[in-house]
């Protein structure tokens, strides 16, 4: 009997085959298996010459298409098997059954795809299974053939199985062809039985060879020549999807519906499995690889177009069935049966991180009381959540929202910019939010302008990606530069949008501005914001293509410059930070040193041609507060803002040391989300107003935040303390979710994408200076800053405070006194830059490490 004892299946004819003679029976199926090639090349290239079998799938003289290509073949092959078992008496009650695994066994064989085989036998003598086996495999082999088989009884099978992850998937597809039912029936329950018990100690390993086989054979939604059926996002993901869901954890197409771009997981795996027959077909032989040089040809015979619309289809195709494996192994993690002390473990709890938004079991999920059809907001709030906090969305919350959140209405209220804000403004965790929110089809809704470039392929080979996530990726370096630039929230919509205008037709650049404009207005931007990032798309290329083309020596190539961006050093300043940005998603090597030093001397010629900055000022104060300082005592007062879920908290007192730091600490410490801030004083008193909205629930009344305020001026209430026990109890939070969710040791520190800076401007009045910070936010910033400067000894005469997205923007007037020194400045930016975000360590050369 030619059969692998170790469960490859990989034999062929050998010394076994000598002695046992097939005899006349072997020779009469050898000339059936000629007519089975016969056959096969006949289906292949259109022919009318097929064998009995294939003849009503084939027809007569026309060429099939990918899917009734596949179906011929498995017609085809079961009439030739099954013909075959029957004359060599594999019969009902024969104990013996022709069993097909891979291709064959799924209904989806290719071309060129061997034939995957396993006899079964209820323990037979070896002698006739050794001659059935013979008399089964030689004429395949003499027909040239290729054939993966192997020859078991169920024990063996069922032991290969809990041995080998992947012979298992394989049987985990078995279908019955020939011979006894029971038998495979047997073989199928059995294997699926174990999968299924097995499955919590196996679910590591199977992982684990999963992200082995996606590093070797990269994304297949951004290669230039993908392997169709080992890459992410390939057919064995859909066979491992397909595996989980045996076993119970996960249902076959988790988290995506027909709504979908691309139509859902079904499509795109029938999708993938058209382009690799079609590959088959033209490389005339097995292949997984889609060639360059084979994309026309292929996307012709699909009817779908030349190389690049093959590239965009196979490129919505591998996303979709990426999203549902991410899903489906999360969703699988999660329902792995827990053994010993783990069963004991408190259910999750609900951890409140937005209105209308908690964290559940480590993901991003809905509040019991939310409601999506009244709360248009809600897409981006879960968004920004799962980008900030680095945990992925639930798929039923998406599923939820894709069923019943309404658009936004035009222009967008506030709030909802500043979450797209905050979650452009998460780097590079922004990327995996934007992914799941595109492949359920609410990136879309929020959007619309995007479809022109979902999948676009790019022209040139210098691109990595794919145009949509070009400008992702765009958005995802460009939060790193936020603090190079007076308005960091123009500069990641700019690097979102930049590209906007491609497939078109036309100037992208032209078009990307018409469009910059549309969907400017829709965001609900200032007239004049709308002009700037119009602007900022309408130029991105002038400063590359100008630095990179132009002799800048010569006055006329900088004149032109400063004049067609109208003098404006601000949008200087933005289109300096996005060209980086831009290089950097483009591909490796794109961006260097050259290249950074011809832009960055485009640009200091251009600011010596425009006019200086103009200094930070103070807002001037309501008379009504005015009235109300000189009255003394303390006063606080909440009133609703001009948008939804904000408000204005105002904060009249007697001036003194560490008033605003206890001030916006209470703020904080009430979970009140501080947007911008007007600080200044008059008739001895401070007088403080802050734009502010809660994280969730409705905020405290103002008697509340008055009496928390007096406490903490009397030195009853440690501010400072409680703020960073809070900041500790959200990490300790997640770090358990994770340990008990996902068996990570900790969660990573969440590093702030762009490294703080500290602007300082001199005044005319001597000891007083100007100091504007850019750096992120966290959990009571302005409290910590305002802390620091009384530690300082530096009086804050007015502040200007504004939040965007996720970036602050914070000007102070400060009072150094006779201390205004180089030293006292050092001395008072190294105390604001300890209470500022940790930016991350750049890495060491040669550490290897991230």
């Amino acid at each position: 009997m030619r059969s692998d004892p170790n469960g490859s299946g990989k034999t062929g004819p050998g010394p076994v085959a000598k002695a046992t003679e097939p005899g006349p029976v072997a020779s009469g199926g050898s000339d059936q298996a000629a007519d089975l090639a016969r056959a096969r090349r006949q289906l292949l290239t259109g022919g009318s010459e097929t064998s009995p079998g294939a003849r009503n799938s084939a027809g007569h003289g026309r060429r099939l298409d990918a899917a009734a290509l596949r179906h011929a073949l498995v017609d085809l092959h079961e009439f030739w098997l099954t013909t075959k078992g029957a004359e060599l008496g594999i019969k009902p009650d024969s104990g013996f059954a022709l069993v097909a695994v891979g291709g064959l066994g799924r209904r989806e064989l290719l071309p060129y795809s061997d034939l995957d085989l396993l006899l079964l036998h209820d323990d037979m003598d070896p002698t006739v299974v050794s001659q059935v086996a013979d008399q089964l495999w030689y004429p395949l082999w003499d027909a040239h053939i290729k054939l993966d088989h192997s020859v078991r009884t169920i024990p063996q099978a069922l032991q290969v199985a809990d041995t080998d992850i992947t012979a298992a998937l394989g049987m985990l597809e078995a279908r019955h062809i020939v011979g006894d039912v029971e038998l495979t029936n047997l073989l199928i329950s059995g294997v699926r039985r174990q999968w299924r018990t097995d499955i919590r100690n196996r679910f590591d390993g199977l992982i684990e060879q999963t992200r082995s086989r996606w590093e070797r054979s990269g994304e297949i939604a951004h290669r230039a020549e993908p392997d169709l059926k080992s890459g992410r996002g390939g057919l064995r993901d859909v066979q491992l999807l397909n595996a989980l869901s045996i076993a119970q954890l996960t249902d076959g197409m988790p988290g995506l519906g027909p709504e979908s771009p691309g139509g859902g997981l079904a499509l795109a795996h029938r999708r993938l499995l058209d382009v690799r027959t079609e590959l088959h077909r033209v490389a005339g032989r097995s292949r997984d690889q889609l060639r360059a040089q084979d994309a026309d040809e292929i996307g012709a015979a699909l009817r779908i177009g030349d190389r690049f619309d093959l590239a965009r289809m196979l490129s919505d195709a591998a996303r979709t069935i990426s999203y549902s494996v991410e899903v489906g192994v999360r969703t699988a993690g999660h329902a792995l049966p827990r053994r010993g002390l783990a069963r004991l473990r408190r259910p999750p709890v609900r951890r409140p991180l937005d209105e209308g938004v908690v964290e559940h079991a480590g993901e991003v999920v809905l509040a019991r009381d939310a409601r999506p059809a009244k709360d248009p907001g809600l897409v981006l709030r879960v968004a920004s959540a799962s980008a900030t906090t680095g945990m992925p969305m639930s798929a039923s919350t998406l599923n939820r929202l894709a069923d019943n959140a309404p658009e936004l209405r035009e222009p967008w209220p506030k709030e909802a910019l500043n979450d797209l804000l905050v979650m452009l403004g998460s780097g590079s965790r922004a990327v995996a939010a934007i992914e799941a929110l595109d492949r359920t089809g609410l990136w879309g809704r929020l959007l619309p302008e995007w479809g022109a470039v979902r999948d676009l392929p790019p022209r040139d080979a210098v691109h990595t990606w794919t145009v949509d996530r070009h400008l992702v990726e765009t958005a995802a370096y460009a939060s790193g530069f936020t603090t190079r630039v007076a308005r960091p929230d123009l500069l990641m919509l700019g690097a979102l949008l930049h590209d906007i205008g491609k497939g078109r037709g036309g100037d992208h650049s032209v078009v990307g501005a018409e469009l910059a404009t549309q969907i400017g207005k829709r965001l609900g931007l200032w007239p004049s914001d709308v002009a700037l990032l119009t602007a900022i798309v309408r130029h991105h290329l002038l400063l590359p293509h100008t630095a990179t083309r132009r002799d800048l020596d010569d006055p006329e190539t900088v004149e032109k410059v400063v004049e067609a961006l109208g003098g404006d050093g601000v949008l200087l300043e933005l289109l300096h930070a996005l060209a980086e940005a831009d290089s950097l998603a483009t591909g490796p090597g794109v961006w260097g040193d050259w290249k950074s030093s011809l832009i960055g001397e485009l640009v200091r010629r251009c600011r010596m041609v425009m006019a200086g900055e103009v200094l930070p000022a103070p807002d001037p104060l309501d008379p009504e507060h005015v009235a109300l300082a000189a009255s003394g005592g303390v006063h606080v007062a909440l009133v609703p803002a001009d948008s939804p879920h904000t408000y204005v908290v105002t904060v009249i007192a007697p001036d003194q040391r560490g008033l605003l730091s206890k001030a916006a600490g209470v703020l904080a410490l009430h979970s009140l989300r501080v947007h911008s801030a007007s600080l200044g004083s008059a008739e001895g008193s401070a007088v403080n107003s802050f734009v502010v909205s809660p994280r969730f629930g409705a905020p405290p009344q103002a008697g509340l935040l008055r009496q928390e305020l007096i406490r903490a001026l009397a030195g009853e209430l440690n501010l400072l303390e409680m703020l960073t026990a809070k900041e500790e109890e959200a990490r300790e939070s997640q770090r358990v979710a994770a340990v008990e969710e996902r068996g990570e040791a900790a969660v990573p520190v969440q590093y702030a994408q762009a490294p703080p800076r500290v602007i300082w401007f001199d005044t005319a009045s001597p000891g007083e200076v100007i100091l504007e910070l850019r750096a992120e936010d966290r959990l009571g910033l302005l409290s910590r800053l305002a802390d620091a400067f009384d530690t300082c000894g530096a009086d804050v005469r007015w502040a200007r405070v504004t939040t965007l997205g996720s970036s602050v923007i914070d000007s102070f007037c400060l009072d150094l006194g006779g201390g205004d020194t180089r030293a006292s400045r050092e001395q008072v930016e190294s105390a604001i830059l300890g209470v500022v975000p940790l930016t991350k360590p750049k890495k060491q050369e040669g550490s290897g490490g991230e």
